[in-house]
């Protein structure tokens, strides 16, 4: 077994650095710009890496007046509210953006340990379990403080061995992330073709129509969960909420439900789901088998391929956001009638086949590469369980 060292104790002898974001009073929201420096919020953490969506800017001045808060490449940067098994791995895409009033940083400050050999502890699920269970007593939400990260207990090996753990880690990570790379440029060159083929299109070629969602696929509402948990015997399956599409897997903390549910209700890997209450937002769904849970529907068609009618209902979001935000009174929502509502081009069968025949292939890839992804994620998870207790013992290897 390694030995442990507390975060206090680094701390103490100055070996690491723990600061809180700048207060409500000292980052006003008058302050925030269309363009500047980032601005890292608990919203944007992962596990392990940064979510850009809907990022906040800061201009100079303002980051020049917090500068204290400027973050540095291998900081780890931890939510203190919500979701505080999550942080993010400083990398060098997000050196001197600007810490979030609702974040606490913490920054290595001796060569002696890796800051990424930390950051890759920090996803190891008894970090995990006991950051939700010390930061869940007595409160709806829970919350993170310095003296709660400070009682953390972390195995410490030389820098050695430190440096050889990320090293293996990192290769398969490096994987995971040039998949989300090409993925993405995918993405971007379908989205253009949708766009160029349907969107930007001046008068109705001959042979189409128009149409609404519910004309071409089916939009299916997933089941109150709480009413179908697993029997006595069965393995029961990860249930699909929007926290978990969000973060586009199940984890040990999802909800189980009873596989015996309608098999209409059970969600495979490629499936398009949308979440139409709450945070409204469409995505493949990769992250393995579970139950559809209420508050998202399963879309589909026995006759358009997945990339029409997911691309279609995306082309739509930003209008049920608006819509859902105008009748928001706890939770906003949009109603099935919004989808009859929401109007499409439904292509000739001819015009149809000849997109088809570049979207398809296009769509096909990224869900095999999101299919690998996970199980990277999850053949890295394994490892690190092992390399950070101890079992793996990787002194002698040579990398």
């Amino acid at each position: 077994m390694m030995n442990t060292v507390l975060i206090r104790d680094l701390v103490q002898h100055q070996a690491v650095e723990i600061k809180t974001g700048p207060f409500g009073t000292q980052l006003k929201a008058s302050e925030y710009v269309k363009h500047g420096t980032p601005v890292l919020n608990v919203r944007n953490l992962g596990f392990s890496s940064v979510n850009a969506d809907k990022l906040e800017m800061v201009g100079d001045e303002t980051l020049e007046r917090l500068s204290a808060h400027k973050l540095q490449t291998g900081d780890i940067v931890f939510g203190r509210k919500g979701a505080v098994e999550r942080h993010a791995y400083i990398s060098e895409n997000e050196n001197g953006w600007m810490q979030g009033s609702d974040c606490i940083r913490l920054r290595v400050k001796t060569a002696s340990i890796n800051s990424r050999y930390l950051s890759y502890f920090f996803l190891t699920p008894q970090h995990r379990a006991f950051m939700i269970s010390m930061c869940s007593h007595g409160t709806t939400m829970a919350s993170l403080n310095q003296k709660i990260i400070e009682m953390i207990s972390v195995p410490m090996p030389d820098r050695k061995v430190q440096d050889k753990i990320v090293a293996i880690l990192s290769l398969i990570d490096e994987k995971a992330k040039n998949n989300r790379e090409i993925n993405d440029n995918l993405y971007s060159q379908a989205k253009a073709i949708f766009a160029e083929r349907f969107i930007n299109i001046e008068s109705l070629p001959d042979g189409w129509q128009k149409g609404s969602l519910l004309d071409i696929a089916d939009y299916l509402n997933g089941l109150a969960m709480q009413k179908f948990r697993p029997l006595d015997g069965e393995v029961g399956l990860p249930v699909l909420k929007i926290k978990e599409l969000r973060q586009g897997s199940c984890d040990a903390s999802s909800e189980l439900c009873s596989p015996s549910i309608k098999p209409e209700y059970i969600i495979h890997d490629g499936d398009v789901i949308f979440s139409w209450s709450g945070s409204l937002l469409v995505d493949i769904w990769c992250g393995g088998t579970c139950g559809l849970n209420q508050h998202l529907f399963k879309v589909s068609s026995e006759i358009y391929g997945k990339w029409f009618y997911y691309f279609w209902t995306a082309h739509h979001l930003e209008r049920f956001t608006a819509i859902a935000a105008d009748k928001a009174t706890t939770m906003g929502h949009i109603k099935r009638g919004e989808l009859a509502k929401a109007e499409v081009l439904i292509p000739s069968d001819e015009d149809y086949k000849e997109i088809s025949s570049l979207m398809n292939p296009i769509f096909n890839i990224i869900v095999a590469n999101r299919i690998e992804a996970r199980k990277l994620a999850e053949l890295r998870d394994g490892l690190l369980r092992k390399l950070m207790s101890g079992e793996i013992d990787i002194s002698e290897v040579s990398l």
